[in-house]
C-alpha cells in the first residue's frame, strides 16, 4: 500500500531525505508517488517518512493496497542489484 500526505503537512522537508526511493516531491502538501512508494519495504524495517514526520500527516492510502511481496518486488525494480 502506498502512503499519502494529508493537508496537515507543514512542508518541513523532514520526510524527503529519508525516503529510500525518492518518492516524495514538493507540493502543498508534499506528494508521494505511489509508483515509487514501497513503505520502505526492502530498505528499512519501518516507514522512514512516518518516523520523522513531526505532525503525523503521512497515512496509508486505502486506494493503493499492496501485499508485502508486491512492495518488495517494486523496491527491487527501483533498485536493481
Amino acid at each position: 500500500m502506498a502512503l499519502y500526505i494529508t493537508e496537515e503537512c507543514i512542508i518541513c522537508d523532514a520526510c524527503v531525505v529519508p525516503c529510500p526511493n525518492q518518492a516524495i516531491s514538493r507540493g502543498q502538501p508534499y506528494v508521494i508517488d505511489p509508483d515509487k512508494c514501497t513503505e520502505c519495504v526492502g530498505a528499512h524495517d519501518e516507514k522512514q517518512c512516518v518516523k520523522v514526520c513531526p505532525v503525523d500527516c503521512i497515512l496509508p492510502d486505502p486506494n493503493r493496497r499492496e501485499p508485502q511481496d508486491a512492495l518488495l518486488a517494486k523496491y527491487q525494480r527501483l533498485h536493481p542489484a
